[in-house]
């Protein structure tokens, strides 16, 4: 009896080790998948590629506190908010204390602001609501000259100065600062940090359409990224360039979706800090990309700004980053502006 159980004993062992083999391969095996949510006054898209043992609703919460942290930080519509707070109480010459989130975008801020020539302004927030841009009124108007030059004695990031311990002043009361434009690209850049921090290396995270892809797809190959059709009656689905993209970020900045006309003159939400007025440059979208969304953010919005010959000319200076400056000229017909390195499908 003893002998005659042996085998079987033998043979149960062999099945579910075999069992268990095929469940830890399966666990292994890797799938691409999404969660979505929303933040800062848009939608936020995630695509992972990661075993079965990955939870994806730990992401999510991993990833939507920290989204919350930041829009708690530079929301200008949230009135505790730390760029609200700074904007309401901090005195002039006075320190204000701020997060390590605000410190690094302001930072960034800086070099822009430099690098640009003013044409990214951190300050530009009294533009945007002498041009009711805060607020999308029905029943728009352009402001007197007067009144634009005015505003423009708050405008400036000279005015804001940054510490040795990180803590930052600004020079008149007047002075406001507005970090939408690059707000949403370092909101990229800090969940591409979470999902790292959480052992997710190939990923792809776009916040109103800004984007950071990490890796590789499941496939093996790189990310592909479409560029919008830069029309105001094009769905989000109509895209006319791609770009592939591994450890880059993408940041598109245009003029085709928020505008009013009046006396058959557009008006952009695109202002020049320097002027106080919309841009006219032909331009009606910019894609950078470069090492990290917040900055190719920021240098998408100033090449709006800038034009296509400066916005060209600056790029082709800046080491890993990459440009395509669209411009539509009057007769409808669209033209391609690209950086030495650019590439396009």
């Amino acid at each position: 009896m003893e002998m005659g159980n042996k085998p079987v004993r033998k043979t149960f062992c062999t099945v579910v080790l075999v069992s268990l083999c095929i469940a830890i391969a399966g666990c292994g095996i890797d799938k691409q998948r999404t969660f979505s949510g929303r933040t800062m006054g848009t939608v936020y898209h995630i695509t992972v590629v990661t075993g079965w043992l990955t939870r994806i609703g730990t992401l999510k919460k991993a990833v939507e506190k920290k989204l919350y942290e930041i829009n708690m930080s530079m929301s200008t519509y949230i009135p505790d908010s730390e760029i609200s707070r700074f904007n309401t109480c901090a005195k002039p010459g006075e320190p204000f204390d701020v997060s390590n989130d605000f410190l690094q975008v302001a930072r960034t801020g800086r070099r822009l602001f430099e690098l640009t020539g003013g044409a990214w302004d951190g300050t530009v927030w009294p533009l945007v609501r002498l041009w009711d841009f805060d607020r999308h009124d029905p029943a728009p108007s352009v402001p007197a000259e007067e009144e634009i030059k005015k505003v423009l004695r708050c405008v400036g990031y000279s005015h804001i100065h940054i510490d040795r311990t990180g803590r930052l002043t600004r020079d008149l009361p007047c002075v406001l600062l507005d970090f939408a434009s690059i707000a949403k690209g370092y909101g990229v850049d800090a969940i591409a940090g979470v999902l790292k921090n959480l052992g997710v290396h190939d990923f792809i995270v776009e916040i109103g359409g800004e984007v950071y892809a990490s890796g590789r797809r499941k496939d093996g190959k790189p990310w592909r990224i479409g560029i919008n059709t830069p029309r105001s009656d094009a769905s989000v689905y109509q895209v006319r360039e791609v770009i592939e993209l591994s450890d880059r970020a993408v940041a598109t900045s245009g003029d085709y979706r928020n505008y009013f006309v009046i006396g058959g003159r557009k008006y952009s939400h695109v202002l020049d800090p320097r002027t106080g007025w919309p841009v006219e440059t032909g331009v009606v979208s910019v894609s950078v990309v470069a090492g990290n969304c917040m900055f190719a953010d920021g240098l998408a919005t100033a090449l709006m700004v800038m034009g296509p010959e400066k916005g060209i000319g600056l790029v082709n200076r800046l080491d890993n980053v990459e440009c395509v400056i669209t411009v539509r000229h009057r007769d409808g017909a669209y033209e391609d502006y690209t950086s030495a390195g650019m590439k396009l499908d």
